[in-house]
């Protein structure tokens, strides 16, 4: 039996938007026109999710997270409050030529709140971000980082349990 899909009545969901199955989205959820989002996902209050934007299966994007153009994100996967993705390396109002810098988030990978993912950048599958973080480079699956800029501090199994300190940088270049 197929889930319901649920949209509180306060957000403001594109009829050009495609929501799957069993997906809830919360009080003043924006989702903008040709964005794609995965069955049984959860968008907590006051998350943005831009045009065109991926999102797969099953994932929990919390409360006040935007997700802007040109950020894919797998299946599985955790977004903690008030985490900031960018879509632009360098950032100028003036510039009428700027162009979207993909980000790609693997499956499985979780980022704590409050993270800043920097564009142009892969997290890697199972790969997972410490609340407060600054991600400027590319996170190898199954590693832990944390800091400002972010710095692998281990390795860690497909649940998250570290299994290695330190193991190389954890950055893929």
């Amino acid at each position: 039996m197929e889930q319901q899909t649920y949209i509180h009545p306060s957000a403001n969901v594109s009829d050009k938007a495609h929501l799957g199955a069993g997906t809830k989205v919360w009080i003043n959820v924006q989702i903008r026109e040709n964005a794609h989002i995965g069955q049984g996902c959860i968008l907590s209050k006051d998350v943005y999710i831009d045009h065109a934007v991926r999102i797969g299966d099953r994932c929990k994007v919390q409360n006040s997270v935007s997700v802007y153009h040109g950020v894919t994100i797998g299946d599985d996967v955790f977004v903690g409050p008030n985490v900031a993705f960018t879509n632009d390396r360098v950032p100028r109002a003036f510039n009428p030529e700027w162009r979207i810098t993909e980000t790609l988030v693997g499956n499985g990978a979780s980022i704590g709140a409050n993270a800043t993912i920097v564009c142009g950048i892969t997290i890697g599958e199972y790969a997972m971000v410490a609340a407060g973080s600054v991600v400027t480079k590319n996170v190898a699956p199954y590693t832990l980082v944390m800091g400002n800029p972010a710095r692998a501090v281990g390795k860690i199994d497909k649940m998250g349990n570290r299994v290695a300190e330190g193991e190389g940088d954890g950055h893929e270049q």
